[in-house]
Order: C-alpha cells, then sequence, then structure tokens
C-alpha cells in the first residue's frame, strides 16, 4: 500500500515527516518536511509535537512541505513478538509510587502521576508495528513521528488534549483505569481522581471563556482498558485565545498531578529519567482555522538498537504500589502487544 511504502523510503533518507490517523477515522495522513533542520514552534500553522516539560517544542508547518491523504485500506494484522524487558523495575517503581503516596499523606500534593521507561533490547519493523497500531487502536488517535535529529516515536493516545474549531473548543477530563469488561465499577479512588481533573480543567479555564459546558462522567474504552471520561466545553474570547488555552492546559493533572507546579516538581526530582516527548503533546495546529491536539500516552520511542515504551498511573492517598505497577504493566500492553520483530 502506498503511503507505507512511502514512509519506508522517507526513514531510509532519513527525513522529518509524520503520519497519522484520527480517531475512529480511515484516512491517513501524511506531512513531510523538505529539510532537515529543527523547526520550533512560534505559532506556526502545522503539525506540533511537544515535550512534557524541557525540550525542544517542534512543528512541521504545512506551508511549503507536503502534505498528502488517502484511505486506508483493510490492514492485515502482522505477526507480533512478546519482547521481554532488560530489568526488573518492580521494586524501584513501588519505592517511587510509596514516596509519592507518603508525601500526599503530608499534605504536600493531593495528586501526582509517577512514570517508567520500558526499555526492551529489541530491534522492531517499523512500518509493519505502524499498521498493527493503526489496526488494532481504531478508537485512539495514532502516529508515526520521525526527525533525524529528535527521533523516532509511535503512539496510539486515547486522550484529546483540546479540539479547537473558530472560538468553539472541547476538552476532556481523562483519569482513573481499570482492565474493562461489560459492567465496570469505579472505586472512590477513581471517581476521585477523576473529579480532580476535571475541577482543575473547570478553574483554570472558568473566568476566561463563554458558555462553558461539563458532562457527567462516563466510562470509556481504550483498547483493553476503562477510563473515566468528562467534556468540558466552552467558546474563546478575545482575551483568551488557542495558545492561551493550551498553556493553561499542559501538562494537565492527568500526566502530572494537583497542585501541578508541586506535582512536577516532584516527578523532576524523583522519576529520575528524562521523559521527553512521553506525556507532551502533539497534532495539528491551526489546519483550516481548527486545532486537534492529543496527549502523547501510550506510545513508544525507537532509540538506537532499543525500543523504549513509556507508562504512568494516577497516585492519590489511597494507591497501593503493587497495583499501580501492574496498572503500568497492564498499560503497557498496548504497545507491546503489537510489535513486529525486525
Amino acid at each position: 500500500m502506498q503511503v507505507f511504502e512511502e514512509i519506508q523510503a522517507l526513514l531510509l533518507q532519513h527525513k522529518p515527516f509524520v503520519c497519522y490517523v484520527k480517531p475512529n477515522e480511515a484516512v491517513w495522513n501524511l506531512l513531510v518536511q523538505q529539510t532537515d533542520e529543527i523547526i520550533e514552534f512560534s505559532n506556526q500553522a502545522g503539525f506540533v509535537f511537544m515535550p512534557f516539560h524541557e525540550g525542544k517544542q517542534l512543528v512541521i508547518p504545512f506551508e511549503g512541505n507536503n502534505f498528502s491523504q488517502g484511505n486506508l485500506e483493510n490492514l492485515e494484522k502482522k505477526p507480533t513478538e512478546s519482547f521481554t524487558s532488560e530489568s526488573n523495575q518492580k521494586e524501584a517503581f513501588e519505592n517511587l509510587v510509596s514516596k509519592g503516596v507518603s508525601t500526599i499523606q503530608q499534605g504536600k500534593f493531593d495528586k501526582v502521576v509517577l512514570s517508567r521507561k520500558i526499555v526492551l533490547k529489541e530491534q522492531i519493523a517499523i512500518v509493519e508495528t505502524f499498521q498493527n497500531l493503526i489496526s488494532t487502536y481504531p478508537t485512539a488517535f495514532r502516529y508515526l513521528f520521525f526527525h533525524p535529529k529528535i527521533g523516532l516515536w509511535m503512539g496510539a493516545t486515547p486522550e484529546q488534549l483540546v479540539k479547537i474549531n473558530q472560538n468553539q473548543f472541547e476538552t476532556v477530563a481523562l483519569a482513573g483505569t481499570q482492565l474493562y469488561s461489560e459492567n465496570v465499577i469505579w472505586a472512590t479512588k477513581e471517581i476521585e481522581e477523576q473529579q480532580f481533573v476535571t475541577d482543575y480543567i473547570v478553574t483554570k479555564v472558568k473566568d476566561k471563556v463563554n458558555n462553558l459546558i461539563v458532562s457527567d462522567a462516563k466510562t470509556v474504552s481504550a483498547g483493553n482498558l476503562a477510563h473515566l471520561k468528562s467534556f468540558i466545553s466552552g467558546e474563546l474570547t478575545a482575551d483568551f485565545q488557542a495558545n492561551d488555552l493550551i498553556k493553561a492546559l499542559h501538562p494537565t493533572p492527568a500526566v502530572c498531578g494537583l497542585p501541578k507546579e508541586k506535582a512536577i516538581d516532584f516527578i523532576l526530582k524523583n522519576e529520575g529519567y528524562n521523559r521527553k516527548y512521553y506525556a507532551g503533546f502533539l497534532g495539528e495546529y491551526n489546519k483550516d482555522n481548527q486545532t486537534d491536539l492529543f496527549v502523547n500516552l501510550r506510545c513508544l520511542e525507537v532509540e538506537n538498537d532499543v525500543v523504549n515504551i513509556y507508562v504512568g498511573c494516577g497516585i492519590t492517598k489511597d494507591s497501593n504500589s503493587e497495583k499501580e505497577f501492574f496498572e503500568t504493566e497492564n498499560k503497557s500492553m498496548t504497545m507491546r502487544n503489537i510489535l513486529v520483530s525486525k
């Protein structure tokens, strides 16, 4: 199929590009940068790729570059391999979670999102893995991003950061995770966690936007997982535009915690690795007056001869460190289940 052959050629030529498919759509979008320079984002219309905290804020502008689209035909599922991770991280991660819980119990913050990087010492077939990702997660935002000076990332994220059309915006408050089943029952911890996120977003925007509407929380599925999600929408004003809204929302409590500054400080001091673009955001910025951005979750990075899978979970005062470790294991399966060996 044409687009995947083109992706293969772009990887060989070391050309920056992004290929993406929006949730519940069967249309591929391919944006190819004509040079290999790093273009930093300063409000250009384009595909943005933003880090969690520090790092290059990238954009591949639409202007002056090649943008194409086409329909996805039926993709055959390629046979996958289960790779083992290089070391046992269970104890280290559980210690990190316990430290987070005790810091919450001391009243320093209400919630913190802690993550880890699972390193698989394997080479994957990038295009075939991406094909699997597209066909396996039809309701997610699916992408493959490559820049020779930044690296290669792909993911299937269930979480919208924000969608803006003209001056109307919509965002989601997503939190709580469990394995999906027919009748999902939520514990107080998860209901509270999701309410934290909703309240935080509402507080950030309520005095700045018009016609704010907040829906009730509903159960939604993402791959084999269930989450709690509510929709928040409203109208931007002359004094509060798209960029102001994005700055107010990122990083959301769903990827760092609450209060935000204290949670980020704890993450940077204790996680022990750089999240890079994991838990950052990506997507179309100001394409035909529309912005469609997603949080970079359920993603992997191909780095030299290893694959890094990034996973995290929300910690509150009631968190159990072993249970949280297994939650990150469950989340890692989103990426582990689609890997095709080179």
